[in-house]
C-alpha cells in the first residue's frame, strides 16, 4: 500500500488511571485524516504474549485496557485505522499496573473522563435504564395478557359451537305455541271462556 494513502500514526500516546487489573489509554491525532478507528497492541515487558484491540467505527481517542495483571510491565503501541488501512504504530509506551492492595495515585484520577468513571466503584442502575426495564416487563405482561384473554376465547368459541352441534333440535324437544311461548300443560289450571245463551 502506498505511504501517501495510510493515515498518520497516533501522537501523545499516554497511560493514566493505573490500576491493579486496569489502565486507560489516550492518544491524540494529527488534524487532516479521515479515522474510522483504533489498533492498540499490548505486551508484557517479561513475555511473548500480545494482546490486540481493535475498534472500527468509533472517534474514541481513548480505551480502557481490562484483565492486566497485578505488579506487571507492559508495552502499548497505538494505530490509528484510516479508510484505506492502517497507520505506522505510535512509540511504545511502558507501564506498571500496581498491587491491589495500592489505591489510586491522586494525579491520575480524574472524575470528569467518561473513560473512567464508575472504575472504583460497583455500578448501579440509573432511573433511565429502570425506567426503560419496567416499561419493557409492563409490555411483555400486557402481550402475555392479550394473548390468554385471546386464547380464552377462541377457546370458549370452539366449545360452543361443539355444543350446538352436539344439541338436539328444540322443534323436537320441546312444543312451542307459535308465539314462541310453550304450550300449556293440561294439568294447570288455566283461563276458559264460557259461552251462555241467554
Amino acid at each position: 500500500m502506498p505511504e501517501s494513502y495510510r493515515p498518520p500514526a497516533p501522537v501523545n500516546v499516554s497511560v493514566t488511571h493505573l490500576r491493579a487489573d486496569s489502565a486507560t489509554v489516550s492518544w491524540e491525532l494529527p488534524e487532516g485524516d479521515v479515522i474510522i478507528g483504533f489498533s492498540i497492541s499490548q505486551q508484557r515487558l517479561e513475555g511473548h504474549t500480545q494482546r490486540f484491540i481493535r475498534e472500527v467505527n468509533t472517534t474514541s481517542r481513548a480505551c480502557v485496557l481490562w484483565d492486566l495483571d497485578e505488579e506487571t510491565e507492559y508495552i502499548i503501541q497505538v494505530q490509528s485505522i484510516g479508510l484505506y488501512g492502517e497507520s505506522q504504530a505510535s512509540k511504545k509506551v511502558h507501564f506498571h499496573t500496581l498491587k491491589k492492595s495500592d489505591l489510586f495515585p491522586s494525579n491520575s484520577s480524574n472524575q470528569d473522563d467518561p473513560t473512567v468513571q464508575g472504575l472504583d466503584r460497583p455500578r448501579h442502575l440509573q432511573t433511565g435504564e429502570m425506567i426503560i426495564i419496567v416499561v419493557v416487563l409492563l409490555m411483555w405482561a400486557a402481550v402475555i395478557a392479550l394473548f390468554c384473554r385471546q386464547y380464552d376465547i377462541i377457546k370458549d368459541n370452539d366449545s360452543s359451537n361443539s355444543k350446538e352441534k352436539a344439541k338436539p333440535s328444540s322443534e323436537h324437544s320441546t312444543p312451542e305455541h307459535h308465539s314462541g311461548g310453550l304450550l300449556r300443560s293440561k294439568f294447570h289450571p288455566s283461563v276458559q271462556s264460557i259461552n251462555i245463551d241467554v
